[in-house]
């Protein structure tokens, strides 16, 4: 029997997949769009671009850097330095003036010179480079793997938003249906007042069944008005995950049958977690945090790096080829003690090493209970499903028997009102628990991560 009805399923599965294209294509439509028009999914990937963009500064600072310098700077007063060069050379410059019997060497005075440099100016273009800097090595390492943790962070949300997407559909059919079979009870039920008052002038029914079958017409109205007060609250939903408009129609061109024979095949599976973007997530966490350590431990390490300035200066913004200059150089810094603070960073970060592995076990068992949780509730949900079909078939049975009974005058009016009420509690419960396994479907293909992203 077992194996009789895999067959009869796959073989459901074959031809629902040829007659239902469409509806699959309305609600993977419906998905696209989500996915593209949805606010909070913008903003991750807002996210997503800002920690790429820092990627690619943690790249650039490896690479030269070029930049414009440039001085002015002058002044008067302040400090000062005398040379006593007249009183130093005077003598000497008269005992030769003696000596040639000439003018030719002057008296001169002494010098008194401030510290401040007069309209002096100091130009250049200085070029940068590291040359060795193990903490832009980690800090690329790092930046390369929160683009990783920005991506899963994304992916996560586009599978949240399609379950709800799925969810909100499915919820908005299931309402759209159950309007239509109150519209049919109440058809029915009016339907049995027309029998009571035809009854009742062919002098065989009673006044109080005409009054009883009001009463279940008003019944059944107040129910369908707030049938469709849930129809119309699960339109705003669904168009609001798609960030449309509140009241833009919703196509309806899709038919259950095929999810709902897949829904047999994944009860016959086991669950798989292990492709969900939390693990990777924690995992590259992981990565991140033990290259936050290496970074740390190499704190002894030296920093190289190297200018070369080409420029030129002067007083008096004057400029002449002697003003012309290079000037080259490296810089090395290489840390000895800082109050024992490196050896606590290091401490500091192999305790986070140690508590993203403690999240991914505790994420880890969370999934798989979770998603075994997922598939119990299918398993649940599928049955009552089938529970569903037979109660409905034989209400629909039972009720057309009352029906042709009541009207023959055999079975009671008080059956026929139960016949009708059992009739449209099962339509509602096939209408009700077939929902309920899609949706329960939909909840265990997030918890497996077996919905392919596009």
């Amino acid at each position: 029997m077992k194996m009789l009805r895999l067959i009869i399923v796959l073989i459901s599965i074959q031809f629902g997949n040829h007659f239902l294209v469409s509806g699959q294509t309305v609600l993977d439509t419906y998905i696209d769009e989500g996915l593209k028009n949805n606010l909070v999914l913008e903003q991750r990937n807002i996210s997503l671009e800002k920690a790429m963009y820092s990627l690619k500064i943690a790249n650039g600072l490896f690479s030269p850097s070029l930049k414009l310098i440039g001085d002015f700077i002058s002044g008067d007063g302040g400090r000062s330095i005398s040379f006593p060069v007249g009183d130093l050379l005077n003598p000497v410059y008269a005992t030769l003036n003696q000596l040639t019997g000439s003018d030719q060497f002057p008296q001169i005075e002494n010098v008194t010179t401030n510290f401040f440099p007069r309209e002096f100016y100091d130009v250049r273009a200085r070029t940068s480079m590291p040359i060795f800097n193990t903490d832009l090595i980690y800090n690329r390492k790092i930046s390369q793997q929160q683009v990783l943790l920005q991506d899963y962070e994304v992916a996560i949300y586009k599978r949240e938003l399609i379950r709800n997407i799925k969810m909100a559909y499915f919820n908005y059919m299931s309402a759209r249906e159950g309007v239509a079979i109150y519209e049919s009870a109440l058809t029915r039920a009016m339907e049995g007042k027309r029998v009571n008052e035809s009854l009742l002038a062919n002098g065989k029914g009673l006044q109080a069944y005409v009054l009883r079958s009001q009463s279940e017409i008003e019944s059944i109205k107040a129910q369908l008005t707030d049938a469709e007060r849930q129809l119309e609250n699960s339109q705003l939903y669904f168009n609001f995950l798609l960030n449309r408009d509140p009241s833009e129609t919703i196509l309806t061109d899709y038919s259950p049958e095929a999810d709902l024979s897949r829904a047999v095949l994944l009860i016959g599976e086991t669950p798989d977690t292990q492709q969900r973007e939390e693990l990777f997530q924690l995992k590259t966490l992981q990565s991140l945090n033990e290259n936050i350590v290496s970074k740390n431990k190499y704190f002894w390490a030296p920093r190289l790096s190297g200018f070369l300035d080409i420029g030129a200066q002067s007083e008096n913004l004057i400029y002449t080829s002697q003003a012309n200059f290079y000037l080259y150089g490296f810089s090395l810094e290489m840390p000895l003690f800082n109050g024992f603070t490196n050896r606590n960073r290091i401490a500091q970060s192999r305790l986070e090493v140690k508590n993203s592995e403690l999240s991914y076990q505790l994420v880890q068992r969370q999934l798989h209970m979770s998603s075994q949780v997922s598939k119990n509730t299918l398993i649940s949900a599928y049955q009552n499903y089938q529970s569903a079909l037979k109660q409905l078939e034989a209400a629909e049975s039972y009720q057309r028997l009352i029906e042709r009974g009541y009207k023959e005058g055999v079975n009671t009016f008080i059956e026929a009102i139960d016949a009708r009420n059992q009739l449209t509690s099962a339509q509602l419960s096939v209408n009700l628990n077939q929902y309920r396994v899609l949706i329960a479907e939909a909840s265990l293909e997030r918890e497996t991560a077996s919905y392919t992203l596009r």
